[in-house]
């Protein structure tokens, strides 16, 4: 049975991991997410881990910017199962929010759906 939680050890907080994620790292896109991501040795025994940021140069109240980052969790909190089970390895993820207005979780999914396809059909060509 598939696990839809998202506890704290799969989410990405080493900062060191963050600035690898960026500057060693793959990206991918699929509106209004992009998605950079890095096949890496984790600190955590889990599949992946994951990050997720929402500018505050379009997103000015905090308010706004953690409505945002709560539904990225939740889409990604949704979508993973069917990505653990078809993957080998561990990741680090980082999703950025590139949005003006404030998304449905429905585009948000549809989006996670797509960028997390998008990873596993990448690691089968490489």
């Amino acid at each position: 049975m598939a696990s839809f939680r998202f506890p704290k050890r799969e989410r990405l907080s080493r900062q060191r991991l963050w600035e690898e994620v960026f500057a060693r790292g793959r990206s991918a896109k699929a509106f209004p997410l992009v998605l950079h991501y890095l096949k890496t040795e984790l600190p955590e025994p889990v599949p992946a881990q994951a990050g997720f940021a929402v500018p505050k140069r379009r997103f000015r109240k905090a308010v706004h910017r953690n409505r945002v980052r709560r539904l990225m969790r939740e889409a990604y909190r949704m979508e993973k199962p069917g990505f653990f089970n078809n993957t080998k390895g561990s990741f680090a993820f980082v999703f950025l929010y590139i949005g003006n207005e404030l998304p449905q979780l429905a585009a948000l999914q549809a989006a996670m759906r797509s960028l997390l396809a998008k990873v596993t059909a990448h690691e089968d060509d490489a």
